[in-house]
């Protein structure tokens, strides 16, 4: 028999391996999705701070050499630095700067129960090496990105601990890199400030020396000068001075001694005398009245002598004034030579004591030069001593600080979507793995090729599950697969394309010249058989050929349900030979096809009734194909009808039969008498499963509708 051929049949890969385990799938995937959840709510919360450094070029005046600039930015140099970052010795460093261990202490309380105990947190306060063991694996250190920043992160449960963690290792890191650098100028400020000490002490005793040595040689300075030489110049000054006056007694002395001689009063220091001159003034009154009275009287007049005589008297007193003035002068000389005398012989003292004293300050000057050297050494050495004070105080280094650790707001880890998002990622993944292994452990019928290779059947034909219209996506996806009554079944058969397509290939291997009855069976129910029989059927009868189909399952009988027939004789009837042969078949609802139903049994039928069915197989020689419906392949019943058919098709449900069984039951046919045709694989899945075939329908209407 020729048929025209349809659609090429769907092929199958990863999508339909999936899809056909997709229970297990969900099954694995949904537990580490929940195992993921619980994880998400009992795991510890923790938070991480982190700050950051970067290494710059040094300081200058620290190491400018051509091969140290070139190391600035250099990979290995900043691996360096990030090592020495990481070390324990840092690590320790910041253990031992103030409040830490408290912070440690409160974090391993934090986390008690989980990871840690009460006794492990106790041994942090004494063991320094658990300290460290405890703190290192919640230190993370690494580069950002190729620029020359290092980063520092902490992870502590609380976010204050994990800010201060952090802050205390990159504080102590850099505090090291300043000391590193501040060792040489500290060994030199140290040396420095010990000579200066030595030099002070040093100052101290020589100038105590010089002060004693000019003790007790009586060199001691005055305001400007040392005292010998001020009282020299003092007593000089004075010796001018008395000289002075005594030139100046002299010179008025001999004034008034020519005065005396010239009888004149015409001396300054004789004029200088007030009474001198109220004498002179009263004398030269008188003088004018002895004239008036010399011109007017006689020489003999009482008037004019008594004038005469008044005028000696005031001529007397004005000599025994300037005799007076003479004698005072004269003793104020006689003092500014005795002065004079006595300053002389002061000042040739003066004079001995000065030379001598030059002779002594000569001798301590070598001690006042040595001390002055000493005071310009220690002023230069204290000086320097004080920059490099200075210089470590400010010396950065070649890391410097970037930013300090902020406080943390929001967890670290647990991050609920990326947490759940790789939770949903490995459920998918081992959902995945368990589908696909689960499929390849199952050695069950999958595929007409694979079955053809274990059995050496040349023909061996899928036909697809049938899926009702009323199934839905999420039942097809979620539910076990139902399969739909098998009326219904043949109804959905015939708009069904790839199961055309499949009865099409197996319709034609039939040669009704030669294969006049075809046993169908399977290993056991619900295999697909009779769905089989009668989808074949109609295909054929659709093409104008006369069908018989016998239904020879004596245990499950369905036909007159299946194609609505009355209740009436059958296939039992007509073996015992109760009921002829015409009186027990049927007109279906199918054109063409006729149906024998097993009819009503009774009791258990005998297997061996089934010897007489060659007379109802010539009885059908109206037909041009008979179609026989058997029971298990193992019955008795089915090897003998497998030995009387033309040949038999062997039904291997998808996924239900193992294809070692498959190969079993093959043989035993054979071995019956059967001449196999092929096998038929009932209920496959093709393609990437139902869940695929609803997308690109819904895609199809889509663009129709577009």
């Amino acid at each position: 028999m020729t048929l025209e051929p349809a659609e090429p049949a769907r092929t199958t890969g990863l999508l339909s391996r999936l899809w056909r385990r997709r229970r297990v799938f969900l099954i694995v995937a949904g537990s580490i999705m929940a195992l993921a959840v619980v994880a998400l709510i009992i795991l510890p919360v923790s938070y991480m701070a982190s700050g950051s450094v970067i290494v710059t070029e040094p300081e200058p005046g620290v190491n400018t050499s051509p091969a140290a600039a070139q190391k600035v930015g250099d990979p290995a140099d900043l691996e360096s630095q990030l090592l020495m970052l990481s070390s324990p010795r840092i690590i320790r460093l910041a253990l031992a700067m103030p409040g830490v261990l408290d912070l440690v202490l409160d974090e391993c309380a934090a986390q008690l129960g989980f990871f840690s105990s009460r006794a492990r947190c106790e041994k942090l306060r004494t063991d320094s090496q658990a300290l460290f063991e405890f703190v290192q694996p919640h230190y993370g250190f690494g580069n950002v990105g190729r620029s020359r920043v290092l980063n520092v992160s902490y992870q502590a449960s609380k976010p204050e601990i994990a800010q201060k963690m952090v802050n205390a290792l990159i504080e102590a890191f850099l505090e090291d890199q300043r000391s590193a650098l501040a060792a040489s100028r500290e060994q030199a400020a140290k040396w420095l400030w010990k000579e200066t000490n030595q030099l002070d002490a040093e100052l101290r005793r020589e100038e105590a020396k010089i002060q004693e040595f000019r003790r007790a040689k009586g060199l001691v300075r005055g305001t400007a000068a040392p005292i010998g030489s001020e009282r020299l110049t003092s007593v000089s000054q004075q010796l001018s001075t008395a000289e002075g006056a005594l030139a100046d007694a002299d010179a008025r002395l001999k004034e008034i001694n020519a005065d005396r001689i010239n009888g004149t009063t015409n001396s300054p220091s004789v004029l200088a005398s007030r009474t001198v001159s109220d004498l002179k003034s009263q004398l030269t009154a008188i003088e004018v009245q002895v004239a008036a009275a010399g011109n007017a009287l006689g020489s003999l007049h009482p008037t004019l002598r008594a004038l005469e005589q008044e005028r000696a008297t005031v001529k007397q007193r004005l000599r025994a004034e300037i005799a007076a003035v003479a004698e005072s002068i004269k003793k104020d000389r006689d003092a500014a030579k005795a002065l004079v005398e006595s300053l002389k012989r002061k000042m040739d003292t003066v004079k001995d004591d000065v030379g001598l004293a030059t002779l002594e300050e000569g001798s301590v000057e070598n001690m006042v030069r040595s001390a002055e050297l000493k005071r310009k050494q220690y002023s230069d050495l204290y000086k320097r001593a004080s920059e490099l004070e200075t210089e470590k105080r400010i010396l950065l280094g070649s890391v410097r600080l970037v930013n300090l650790a902020e406080l943390p707001t929001k967890p670290f880890f647990p991050k609920r979507i990326p947490f759940l998002a790789a939770g949903l990622t490995v459920a998918c993944l081992l959902g995945a793995a368990a589908a696909i292994l689960r499929d390849h452990l199952d050695k069950s019928v999958r595929t007409s090729s694979e079955l053809a290779v274990l059995t050496g059947e040349k023909l061996c034909v899928e036909l697809p599950r049938l899926r009702p219209k009323s199934e839905s996506m999420r039942a097809s996806i979620f539910g076990s697969p139902t399969d739909p009554p098998l009326e219904i079944a043949l109804r959905l058969a015939q708009d069904d394309a790839s199961l055309q397509n499949a009865l099409y290939d197996l319709g034609s291997a039939l040669d009704l010249e030669e294969f006049k009855a075809v046993a169908i069976t399977s290993k056991g129910e619900g295999d697909g058989k009779t769905f089989t029989t009668l989808s074949l059927a109609q295909l054929i009868a659709d093409h104008g050929y006369a069908v018989l189909v016998v239904e020879c399952d004596a245990k499950n009988p369905c036909f007159e349900k299946v194609l609505n027939l009355e209740s009436g004789p059958g296939l039992i009837d007509v073996l015992e030979g109760s009921v002829p042969f015409a009186d027990a078949v049927a007109a279906t609802s199918f054109p063409n096809v006729d149906a024998l139903p097993i009819g009503a049994v009774g009791e258990v039928v005998k297997p061996n009734l089934f010897k007489g069915l060659r007379d109802v197989l010539d009885d059908a020689d109206a037909y041009d194909l008979v179609l026989l419906d058997c029971a298990p392949a193992e019955t008795l019943e089915t090897r003998i009808i497998a030995r009387r058919a033309s040949c038999v098709l062997y039904c291997a449900k998808w996924g239900g039969e193992l294809a070692d069984d498959a190969r079993n039951s093959l043989k035993r046919l054979r071995a019956a008498g059967g001449d196999v045709l092929g096998v038929v694989i009932t209920k496959a899945v093709a393609g990437g499963g139902w869940l695929a075939d609803d997308l690109v329908e819904r895609l199809d209407r889509r663009r129709t509708a577009a």
